[in-house]
C-alpha cells in the first residue's frame, strides 16, 4: 500500500549499510545528520531529527534546515554512554504554505477574505501549545481574520514577522512521514583519544637476563605516565606452551632456556584466565592495574584466541580444534609462514555454541576480576565477524566502558567490517604510508568519507611484528618525524615502546621484522635512561593533552605548501575554540624551506587581521599577516606543532 504522505526522503547520512550497524560518537559529540527531502508540487515542507537515548522514553526533536537542490541538515548531541537512535520527520507544512500563499496574494494586490478565514482554523490549534505573549498575538489574529470590519488590520497581522516565527515554531505536520530508525552508539571520550605504549613485561627487569615481573612493571609506570601515555599495553600474560615451543629468531627449536612466544598460550599452567607465574599471581597483577589507574593509565590486555598445543582446552575441547587425517591438530599457518607453535580455534565446530560462550567468559573474567577496561585483540579477521558483532555487544551490556582494538592488518572491507560490527579502534595501514600523496589521500580516506562514522584509526609507527624499511637504521629525526605524523594525523596513537625509543631497528634481512625479536626472547632496557626523542615524544603528548583540536581526528584540513618533501594542516575542535596547525618535513637529512597557506577562512580571520603561532614543542611565537608564511625546517627538529592565537 503506498504512502499517503507527499514528502520523499532520501540519502540519509550517516547510516552504516542501511541502519545495520550502529554509527559511532563519544560522549559530547554532535551527529550531522543529512538527507534529500522533497515533496511533489510546490508546497512548503518542513523536516526535523527526532532523537534519544535507548533508556529514554521520549523523542527530542530538532529542527533541519534546508540548501540547496532539496538537501537539508540537521544535528543533535549525545551526552551519555550507550545506544542512541535517530529518525527523520519530513511534512507539507500546511500553516507556512498557508502563510506564504497569503503574503503573495497581498502583495499582488487580490483580496484576501477567504483565505483569512483558512488560516483562522490553522492558527486556533496553536493556542493550546505557544506562550503566554505568543496567544495575544493569535487571539488578536484569529479574530481580525474572522471580521470583515477589521479587514486591514487582518492584512497588517499576516504580513508581520511574528506570524511567521509561531507558525514555524508550531508547525501544522499534514501527513508526516518518517524515515527508518538509525542506531547511534556512544562510547566514552577514551574511545576517541588515547596514546598507547607497549611493552614485554618481562622485559621490565632492572637485572640484565632476568625474568621481568609485575612488581618490575610498577617501577617503569611513573616513566611511562610522565611521557604522556594513558594506555599500557602488554602482549599475552598467560602461560607460554611448552610443546613447538619457539626459540630466538622464530627458530623451530628452542633451546632449554628460551622462553617462547607469548601468542602461543596456554600450558599445564594454565590457560587465557590464567598468568604466567614467572610474572606474578592475580594479586601482583591487580596491584600493577591499580597503580597504573592512580597514575592516569588503563592497562589493555591482549585477547589472542588461539592456543598452545598443550593448552588445557585441547584436552578438555579436542572439538574445537580442526584434526588431521593423521591424528595430529592442524596448527597455524599464514604461507609461507608458519607457526607451528600455535593452534587456531575450528570455529565451525559443532560446539560453537559452548566456545563462544567460554570466549565470553574470559573477556568478563578479566574485567570483573582485575577490573580491565581496553583489549587489544588479536587477528580478529581469522574469526568469524558475527563472534565479535555478539561478543562485543554482550561485553557492553554490562561493562559500557570497554574498548577494543582490532589488530587486523588485513584487506581494507574486512577491517571496515571488524569496525562495523563493533570494535572501538583499529590499527591501520599508516605504518606503510610514507610519502606526502600517500598520507594526505589515506588520511582523506578515512576522514571525508563514510569510514568517518564508524572506523576509529590508531596509528602507530612500529609493532612487535612490524619493523618497517623507513625505520630500518633511520636516524632521531625519522624516528620523530614518524611519531610526530601519528600523533597529529590521528587522536588514537600508538608506539612499541623501548625499541622506538632507543631506536632499535635491526632487521631481519630483506623482511619487515626485528632481528633478536622480544617476540622470543627478553630483552634488557635501561628504563632510566633518556634521550632527546624521548623528550620530544613527551612534549608531542603533552601538546594532545592540552589541545582538543589534537584529540579528534576528523577535523582536518591540509594546506598547501609547495614542496612535496614537506606537509602542512590544520585541525579544530568542535567549537573551533582550538586550533593548531602543523608543518613537518618528510626528509630526515636535509633543510627544507617552503611557504605555507595559512587556511584564513577556515580559522576564521577578517580581512587584514593576523595571527600568532606557538610553537608547542620549542616555545617559539610567530606574527603571521599574510596568507602565505615562509618556515624553515632542519632535521634537528623536523616540524612544527603550531597553536593559533588570532590577534
Amino acid at each position: 500500500m503506498p504512502e499517503k504522505s507527499r514528502i520523499v526522503i532520501e540519502n540519509i547520512k550517516p547510516i552504516i549499510n542501511c541502519g545495520d550497524y550502529a554509527v559511532k560518537r563519544v560522549v559530547d559529540e554532535i551527529v550531522l545528520v543529512s538527507a534529500d527531502i522533497f515533496g511533489d508540487g510546490h508546497d512548503i515542507i518542513q523536516a526535523s531529527v527526532f532523537f534519544k537515548h535507548k533508556k529514554q522514553r521520549s523523542w527530542t526533536e530538532a529542527r533541519m534546515c534546508p540548501g540547496s537542490n532539496d538537501h537539508w541538515e540537521g544535528v543533535f548531541s549525545v551526552d551519555k554512554q550507550g545506544e542512541y537512535e535517530y529518525y527523520i520527520q519530513g511534512w507539507e507544512d500546511h500553516g507556512l504554505n498557508w502563510h506564504h500563499g497569503i503574503v503573495k496574494k497581498i502583495e499582488d494586490g487580490q483580496q484576501v477574505h477567504s483565505e483569512l478565514l483558512e488560516g483562522a482554523e490553522i492558527l486556533q490549534p496553536i493556542l493550546k501549545k505557544c506562550t503566554k505573549s505568543e496567544a495575544e498575538l493569535i487571539k488578536r489574529a484569529i479574530s481580525s481574520f474572522k471580521d470583515k470590519d477589521r479587514y486591514e488590520e487582518a492584512i497588517e497581522i499576516c504580513l508581520q514577522g511574528d506570524l511567521h516565527e509561531i507558525l514555524l515554531e508550531y508547525p501544522h505536520k499534514a501527513v508526516p512521514y518518517e524515515s527508518q530508525k538509525i542506531p547511534v552508539y556512544v562510547d566514552r571520550k577514551k574511545a576517541r583519544f588515547s596514546t598507547w605504549y607497549e611493552f614485554f613485561p618481562r622485559s621490565a627487569s632492572p637485572e640484565e637476563g632476568k625474568h621481568g615481573t609485575f612488581k618490575d612493571c610498577e617501577n617503569i609506570l611513573p616513566r611511562i605516565a610522565g611521557m604522556g601515555f594513558d594506555v599500557l599495553y602488554f602482549p599475552p600474560v598467560h602461560p607460554i606452551g611448552e610443546v613447538n615451543r619457539k626459540g630466538k629468531n622464530n627458530a623451530t627449536e628452542a633451546a632449554q632456556d628460551d622462553v617462547g612466544s607469548p601468542w602461543g598460550i596456554g600450558s599445564e599452567k594454565g590457560g587465557h584466565k590464567d598468568l604466567h607465574p614467572q610474572l606474578g599471581d592475580l594479586n601482583d597483577f591487580k596491584s600493577l592495574v591499580n597503580k597504573a589507574k592512580d597514575l592516569g593509565i588503563e592497562v589493555a590486555m591482549d585477547f589472542a584466541l588461539q592456543a598452545a598445543p598443550d593448552h588445557p582446552y585441547v584436552k578438555e575441547h579436542p572439538k574445537w580444534f580442526k584434526w588431521r587425517p593423521d591424528g595430529t591438530i592442524q596448527y597455524a599457518e599464514n604461507p609461507p609462514k608458519k607457526y607451528q607453535d600455535i593452534l587456531p580455534i575450528y570455529f565451525e565446530s559443532d560446539e560453537w555454541k559452548k566456545m563462544w560462550q567460554e570466549f565470553l567468559n574470559i573477556v568478563l573474567y578479566w574485567i570483573e576480576e582485575v577490573g580491565i577496561s581496553i583489549f587489544r585483540v588479536d587477528n580478529p579477521h581469522t574469526k568469524p565477524f558475527y563472534f565479535w558483532g555478539w561478543l562485543i555487544a554482550e561485553v557492553k551490556k554490562k561493562h559500557p566502558d570497554t574498548l577494543f582494538l582490532s589488530e587486523a592488518f588485513t584487506r581494507p572491507k574486512i577491517m571496515e567490517q571488524l569496525a562495523k560490527q563493533g570494535f572501538t579502534q583499529s590499527y591501520t595501514y599508516f605504518t606503510w604510508r610514507n610519502t606526502k600523496h600517500e598520507l594526505t589521500e589515506y588520511v582523506n580516506q578515512l576522514t571525508k568519507t563514510d569510514l568517518k562514522e564508524y572506523f576509529r584509526p590508531n596509528f602507530w609507527p612500529n609493532t612487535p611484528d612490524i619493523n618497517p624499511y623507513h625505520l630500518q637504521g633511520a636516524n632521531e629525526a625519522m624516528h620523530m618525524i614518524r611519531y610526530f605524523l601519528a600523533a597529529t594525523l590521528s587522536s588514537n596513537t600508538g608506539v612499541y615502546g623501548p625499541v622506538f625509543e632507543f631506536m632499535v631497528s635491526d632487521a631481519v634481512p630483506g623482511k619487515e621484522e626485528y632481528h633478536d625479536s622480544e617476540k622470543y626472547q627478553i630483552r634488557h632496557w635501561d628504563w632510566k635512561a633518556e634521550n632527546k626523542l624521548m623528550r620530544v615524544i613527551t612534549r608531542i603528548n603533552e601538546a594532545r593533552k592540552t589541545n582538543p583540536s589534537l584529540q579528534q581526528t576528523n577535523n582536518i584540513q591540509f594546506c598547501e605548501i609547495h614542496d612535496d618533501g614537506m606537509m602542512a594542516y590544520y585541525k579544530y575542535d568542535q567549537k573551533r575554540e582550538n586550533q593548531t596547525l602543523m608543518v613537518v618535513s618528510l626528509d630526515p637529512h636535509n633543510t627544507k624551506q617552503a611557504s605555507v597557506k595559512v587556511p584564513r577562512h577556515s580559522i576564521g580571520l577578517d580581512f587584514g587581521q593576523s595571527i600568532t603561532v606557538e610553537d608547542l614543542i620549542t616555545g617559539n611565537s610567530y606574527h603571521w599577516d599574510q596568507e602565505w608564511c615562509f618556515v624553515e625546517l632542519h632535521p634537528v627538529m623536523p616540524f612544527h606543532l603550531f597553536r593559533i592565537h588570532k590577534n
